[in-house]
């Protein structure tokens, strides 16, 4: 089924304990769309400046990602972000936000945009995203990220989005603070009350956790030796989740199970796992599709234990 995702489109300074880089190609809609494209259509609504060149998005033409809907901006600055990590690489600390273009953005689909079966809304202003989602009529399946300066200045507005959407993707401290729950258990719980049939927790380095109404499924991160740059590791994990949901065949009949949700996890999983392993989009941009297929395989085989039950004492 063909995705849609709307979302920000950027230029990247960021600093780790592992090296740096100068306006590497970054945004939300950006990663997203790289790790979704190896599943099918992917189409990308953003705006960019007069400063995003053919370079730039050949990096998205390559991997065949659909970016007719890119607004270019005449006169205007592609939206920048400027950062750094310390060890603590789950943490990332904004030194500089210059909004450019993205600060007036509305976003302007095309018909085929709008006619998409899947759609992705990435963390944009949460009356946006409705305003997407009511366009997209014959979208099956939605799926929303947001964060905590949504949850902070526009909590209502977020709850009215959240409540016409089918799943809710949030770094676990973003749920406990828009549910004011403790527990992961009880906001998702909270949450799936409000409208959204999967709540994905978001936990860095330590994996993600999947909450449907058939149950709980959860995967720690894919265990790599060398990690370079997280930015942007949970929209790779966005669009390897969402991705593989519009390539299940039962999808465009509502089929999308618990079952089918929690294979996306492994597959969203990998992704980040891809996107972390060198700055911005450079790992991902050159990725193999058999390189995703082992490292979903190796996942599988860290997460399966022996079935037979261990002996108890009375």
């Amino acid at each position: 089924m063909s995705v849609t995702v709307v979302g920000s489109i950027a230029f990247d300074t960021v600093a780790t304990p592992f090296g740096s880089r100068e306006r590497m190609l970054g945004g939300s809609a950006v990663h997203f769309a790289l790790a979704a494209s190896f599943f099918g259509e992917v189409r990308v609504v953003g705006p960019v400046g007069e400063d995003f060149t053919d370079e730039h998005r050949d990096v998205l033409r390559r991997r065949g990602v659909i970016g007719e809907d890119i607004e270019r901006v005449a006169g205007g600055r592609t939206f920048f972000w400027r950062g750094h990590y310390d060890y603590d690489l789950n943490t990332a600390h904004t030194d500089e936000t210059q909004l450019g273009v993205f600060g007036a953005f509305e976003p302007k689909l095309s018909a085929e945009s709008r006619a998409c079966e899947v759609l992705f809304l990435a963390n944009i202003q949460p009356s946006l995203q409705r305003a997407v989602a009511a366009q997209c009529e014959r979208a099956r399946f939605v799926a929303l990220d947001s964060m905590n300066y949504w949850i902070e200045t526009a909590r209502e507005e977020l709850w009215d989005t959240i409540a016409r959407v089918d799943c809710l993707l949030l770094n676990d401290a973003e749920l406990r603070m828009l549910t004011g729950e403790a527990s992961l258990v009880r906001a998702a719980r909270a949450l799936m009350g409000r409208g959204p049939s999967a709540i994905v927790a978001k936990r860095g380095e330590y994996g993600a956790a999947l909450f449907t109404p058939e149950g709980f499924f959860a995967l720690p991160a894919f265990p790599l030796e060398s990690v370079v740059d997280p930015t942007g590791a949970g929209d790779s994990f966005a669009g390897g989740f969402v991705g593989s949901i519009a390539a299940h065949e039962g999808a465009n009949q509502g089929e999308i199970t618990h079952a089918v949700l929690a294979r996306a996890m492994a597959y969203g999983t990998a992704l980040a796992s891809f996107n972390v392993e060198e700055f911005g989009t450079d790992r991902v941009a050159r990725l193999e599709s058999e390189e995703i297929v082992e490292r979903v395989e190796e996942l599988q085989r860290m997460t399966r234990f022996l079935e037979e039950p261990v002996p108890l004492r009375a």
